[in-house]
């Protein structure tokens, strides 16, 4: 018998070991990564230690069976969404197999997987596109399990205005060197909408600028050429970013959907106007789940200030929202409250949600059961199932992005041969060699060294028993001795090393290679080095690969060669 999706999912998160080898991968426990926060790890390990704070555990067919029940018993739009999605498929000009995903949309019975990420600039980090490779792979097989049509959906948080974020691209040299290609402050940048951002001649530029930093491949010219078909001036960063995500994952079957286009809005309207009618009450229910966890040693990443309510005014700017009585206080204008609940009513365009809400606008424009996160929004997440109670909308599974750093054989060889955790690459300094070269010195050299050193504590400590008596005075004069003769042979013992790293230049540069390549300046690849450089670096093939070799493995992260 064919094991299930659970016990298929629970085989992954079971694996009890630090990290596990084959040929082209390696395993790593994310509980071993100083940065992956508890709820994140306890969410992949401990599930029971989370439950009261979401909808059901995705490693558990049961969850899956129950959670696709409620989506199918919420009255939404599929024939809305289908059309607006078509719409904005047709602008972008995307690819076949993403049309017929989108088309299936239409289908009452088709249910949804999906993920979002800000518009990066030429798609963003590997992370953006580890999510949507999960997402598609997570929708197949849950189809697959479960007996019914699943589309997988990438939706462009494109309302958000965080343009330092969102402005920069960074890619390695030949060398594994660094560099970030920036593009250059577009009018409104930082105060409107991505979505509302238009693109000019400086991305010409940035384009020229990322085309002399990435290193010459057999498939830069193509890479560039599609680039440049992307983002051309005059169309919206948002826009631009859908074209380029469409053409990598398009004929994969990938929908993606900008969350900024008026058409879709009328779909939330009520979502708007219940939140504007009763304010502050989404916040005051986030604020007491954040409170719960951290009561049990978690954290609250979601917290907003009294009166502000979930949504954004989209007027000249993204504006804030506050309701005091039956005043409005929107951005530095003020109206009556009624007046802004009307204008959500009859305008629901003008409308966008923040954090708090984004989720519940997302599960009611989509039939949604399951979203794909990465292990910090799963603290947010976990304010809002009374969120969604409120909102009589049905909280869908989270699942945790697949993570990985993608090395080549060389790298991986080298993390297996010497045993030496992915972790220790991250700080940017020769600590880890120094401990490498160590261990790897002949027995007889180490020995003696710390022999010498026992020996001299020894000896010390007989002299320093015998002087006071017959002047108290030299103790200090033999402390002081003894420590400058153990300093002398530290001073050896770090000699023996460097001429360890001197003999072993192999090894030494085997080090930095790999360190550039998988913390490159002491930050995790994922999160650091933009997708075209890798699509750069191995062709199409990248997307098939990882859609083949990216496990679906909550609390593990891979080092994968492609």
């Amino acid at each position: 018998m064919v094991d299930s999706f659970g016990d298929r999912l629970r085989q992954y998160v079971a694996v009890p070991a630090e990290f596990a080898t084959t040929t082209s991968s390696l395993a790593v426990d994310i509980r071993t990564f100083p940065w992956i926060r508890r709820l994140a790890s306890d969410y992949a390990f401990n599930f029971q230690n989370v439950a009261p704070f979401f909808a059901g555990d995705p490693a558990t067919p049961a969850a899956w069976a129950d959670t696709i029940k409620r989506s199918q018993s919420f009255a939404r739009q599929p024939a809305e969404t289908a059309r607006v999605i078509a719409a904005q498929q047709e602008s972008r000009n995307a690819p076949a197999a993403a049309r017929e995903s989108a088309a299936r949309l239409a289908d009452p019975a088709t249910r949804v997987v999906i993920t979002g990420q800000q518009a990066g600039l030429f798609g963003g980090p590997l992370f953006t596109l580890l999510k949507a490779i999960t997402t598609m792979k997570l929708a197949a097989q849950v189809s697959q399990d479960h007996h019914v049509p699943v589309v997988p959906v990438f939706w462009i948080d494109a309302e958000d205005h965080d343009w330092p974020e969102v402005s920069g691209c960074t890619v390695l040299d030949s060398e594994f060197a660094p560099t970030t290609v920036r593009l250059a402050d577009l009018p409104g940048a930082g105060s409107l909408p991505i979505a509302r951002l238009s693109l000019n001649d400086s991305i010409t530029a940035a384009l020229d600028q990322l085309a002399a930093a990435l290193p010459d491949t057999e498939f830069k010219s193509d890479i560039i050429t599609a680039l440049r078909s992307s983002y051309v001036p005059g169309r919206s960063m948002a826009t631009s970013f859908g074209v380029w995500m469409e053409h990598v994952l398009g004929p994969h079957g990938l929908v993606v959907y900008d969350s900024s286009d008026p058409a879709a809005k009328a779909i939330a309207r009520d979502t708007f106007v219940k939140e504007l009618s009763q304010p502050g009450h989404t916040a005051r229910i986030a604020a007491k789940a954040g409170e719960a966890l951290v009561a049990k040693g978690y954290h609250a990443q979601a917290i907003l200030a009294d009166g502000t309510v979930s949504v954004f005014h989209l007027n000249a700017e993204r504006a804030a929202i506050r309701i005091e009585g039956d005043q409005a206080h929107v951005g530095d204008q003020t109206m009556a409250a009624s007046q802004l609940i009307e204008e959500a009513r009859t305008h629901p365009e003008h409308f966008s949600p923040n954090v708090l809400l984004r989720p519940l606008v997302q599960d009611t424009v989509f039939p949604t059961i399951c979203y794909v996160a990465g292990p910090n929004e799963l603290a947010y997440l976990g304010q809002l199932k009374d969120v969604y109670a409120h909102f009589g909308v049905p909280m869908p599974l989270f699942y945790q992005r697949g993570t990985a750093t993608l090395a080549d054989s060389a790298t991986l060889r080298f993390l297996s041969k010497t045993e030496l955790p992915i972790t220790a690459l991250r700080a940017q300094d020769e600590s880890a060699l120094n401990q490498l070269l160590e261990s790897q010195l002949p027995p007889t050299v180490e020995h003696a060294l710390t022999a010498v050193q026992s020996l001299i504590d020894e000896r010390m400590a007989a002299v320093a028993a015998a002087v006071p008596q017959i002047d108290p005075t030299l103790e200090g004069a033999v402390k002081s001795t003894q420590g400058k003769l153990q300093h002398e042979v530290e001073a050896l013992h770090n000699k023996v090393i460097q001429a360890a790293k001197r003999r072993d230049d192999t090894l030494r540069r085997q080090f930095q290679r790999a360190q550039a390549l998988t913390f490159p300046q002491g930050h995790p690849q994922e999160r650091e080095v933009g997708f075209v450089w890798f699509l750069n670096r191995y062709g199409p093939a990248l997307v098939d690969r990882l859609l083949a070799e990216l496990p679906l493995a909550m609390g593990h992260h891979w080092v994968l060669t492609i």
